[in-house]
């Protein structure tokens, strides 16, 4: 997803201390932050979309102008549907920092590990795991 790299590769990682345990205080409250600003980044761009699609919703009277203009509103829609389902992850993980799961894979309880969550601080698998399911979805049995 465009954004969510961009989101992630821009906003600064995280560097533990030596010795730091893994999803200590500060570091949970550096993914609560990341997932916080991304959120709002995500709300953000979903009200320029309805203001873009209130501002600019008149029918042009050329045909192939009017299929483009469909075409880009249809596209944007798309992306904000993706990206209202990547809010709902922001707050699943969100609460997982609550509760002490954040950090842990869901299905072996193992650490996912400080780079896989700075690269995608939603994850709740590591990456074997996550292999592994795709793999099970891949084959039908999931």
């Amino acid at each position: 997803m465009e954004h969510e790299v961009d989101f992630i590769e821009n906003y600064p990682a995280y560097q533990p201390k030596k010795g730091e345990e893994y999803m200590s205080p500060e570091m949970l409250e550096h993914f609560k932050n990341k997932l916080i600003a991304w959120k709002e980044q995500l709300i953000s761009e979903a009200s320029n979309t309805v203001n873009h699609l209130q501002t600019d919703s008149e029918v042009p009277a050329d045909p192939s102008d009017r299929a483009s203009q469909e075409e880009e509103f249809a596209l944007e829609l798309r992306t904000r549907d993706r990206e209202r389902k990547l809010i709902s992850k922001i707050d699943k993980s969100l609460r997982a920092i609550e509760n002490g799961e954040y950090g842990y894979c869901k299905m072996s309880g193992e650490e996912i590990g400080l780079g896989r969550m700075e690269a995608r601080p939603t994850a709740d698998l590591t990456v074997e795991m996550k292999r592994k399911q795709e793999i099970r979805e891949k084959q039908g049995i999931a």
